[in-house]
C-alpha cells in the first residue's frame, strides 16, 4: 500500500470500489483513527486484497464484515463472510500468503472456516 492515503481509508475506497463490483454488501464495524504505516499498513492491506479476493471467487457470500481496531493491544483485523465455507484442514497459497505477511511483521493470522455458514479471518499485529 503505497501514497498519502491512511490504511483506513484506502481499505475503505476499496472496500465500496469491491463491493458495487461484486454486488456483495460490506459491513465496516470499525476502522481505525490512529495512523497506520510502514510494513504494518502493507501486510493489513494486503491480507484484506486477497481475503476480497477469495470472497469473491469462491465464497458465494452475500455479505462481508470488516473491523480493524488499533489499541494498547496492538492492531486486530477481523473479516467474516456469511458463504458457503470450507471444510477444516483445507489450505492454499491465498491463505499462505496472508499468515506469511502478517507473520513477518509480528503477528498471526488464523482462517477459521464452517461449512455451510462462512468463513472469517482474524489477524493480530
Amino acid at each position: 500500500m503505497r501514497g498519502k492515503r491512511s490504511l483506513a481509508r484506502a481499505i475503505e475506497d476499496y472496500l465500496t470500489e469491491w463491493s458495487e463490483r461484486t454486488g456483495i454488501t460490506v459491513e465496516v464495524w470499525a476502522m481505525p483513527k490512529d495512523r497506520v504505516t510502514g510494513p504494518v499498513a502493507d501486510a493489513v492491506y494486503a491480507v484484506v486484497l486477497e481475503s476480497l479476493a477469495n470472497v469473491e471467487m469462491h465464497s458465494g457470500a452475500h455479505t462481508l464484515s470488516v473491523a480493524l481496531t488499533t489499541g494498547s493491544g496492538g492492531l486486530r483485523l477481523t473479516i467474516s463472510d456469511n458463504g458457503i465455507g470450507f471444510p477444516p484442514g483445507r489450505t492454499g497459497r491465498g491463505m499462505d500468503m496472508m499468515k506469511r505477511r502478517f507473520s513477518e511483521v509480528g503477528g498471526t493470522l488464523a482462517v477459521n472456516s464452517v461449512v455451510g455458514e462462512g468463513t472469517t479471518v482474524s489477524g493480530h499485529i
